[in-house]
């Protein structure tokens, strides 16, 4: 080896990750030029790609403490202990906690139609994150992530199951293994957006089940239950009591957005 091939072979693995991002912020930057960063929502341009703007982030109305231990739902003060909403006395859930990253209202409500009917995958990051938030006291208690399932014809039709992908990318945000074929949909059901409560409850009577085989790796588990919206809570009702049919100890629940009444008595 020649004297001076010394300094050059030890700078070699600098030079070439120098160039390395030289490339990848080139590469950026056309990709930038070609699809320019936009707002999630109302597409007004932006300096980075998968955000809101300002605007849009204040029109979604976060949840924050204090809320309501089992239901997840905003109380108007804390207690400095465990705080239970008349709603959740009254009716107590199946499930042990439901949390939910913003009301099912407003931006977020167009953020999670678009993204449940009009294929927009756009937000999987920042839902992503969101969830992560939302479901930080619930992920450090759980076992395993399960996601809601959706009916093969469902499925079919649309091609995807919104609740699974929020489930894969909050397994990825919090290293909790992740399930996707623990529970099953065993009957196609009427949409249930435009039903009330009772007529939920009993439209998803016996339409979940456990997939074969998955009572062995639910048996004893504390299960992280996942959905894009709670409304009136039927659906997780109806998957809690499959999973825990199955041995699952515990459920817990967790979703993007939750139908909070304006007329909620405290």
């Amino acid at each position: 080896m020649r004297l001076g091939d010394a300094p050059l072979a030890e700078n070699r693995p600098r030079f070439l990750e120098t160039v390395g991002r030289w490339m990848a912020a080139n590469l950026r930057y056309g990709a930038d030029l070609m699809l320019p960063p936009v707002c999630l929502h109302c597409y007004k341009p932006l300096a980075s790609h998968g955000v809101l703007c300002a605007d849009c982030w204040r029109g979604i109305d976060f949840i924050a403490p204090p809320v309501c231990d089992r239901l997840g739902l905003p109380m108007p003060f804390a207690t400095g202990e465990l705080s239970h909403s008349t709603a959740a006395i009254q009716n107590p859930p199946a499930y042990a906690r439901a949390r939910a990253a913003a009301r099912f209202e407003g931006v977020m409500r167009e953020l999670v139609h678009a993204f449940k009917y009009n294929d927009r995958h756009e937000p999987m990051a920042l839902f992503g994150r969101m969830l992560r938030s939302a479901a930080a006291e619930l992920a450090a208690d759980a076992d395993v992530i399960i996601p809601v399932p959706l009916h093969w014809r469902r499925l079919w039709m649309r091609r995807y199951n919104q609740a699974a992908l929020l489930a894969t990318r909050l397994a990825a945000e919090t290293g909790l293994p992740l399930d996707l074929t623990a529970l099953k949909r065993t009957r196609y059901t009427t949409s249930q957006a435009s039903l009330s409560g009772a007529e939920r409850r009993g439209n998803l009577t016996t339409a979940f089940v456990p997939a074969r085989g998955a009572a062995q790796r639910i048996r004893g588990k504390r299960v992280l239950l996942v959905d894009d919206v709670i409304t009136t809570g039927a659906t997780m009702e109806a998957c809690t009591h499959a999973l825990k049919n199955a041995g699952a100890t515990e459920v817990d629940c967790v979703a993007l957005a939750l139908a909070v009444p304006h007329n909620m008595m405290f």
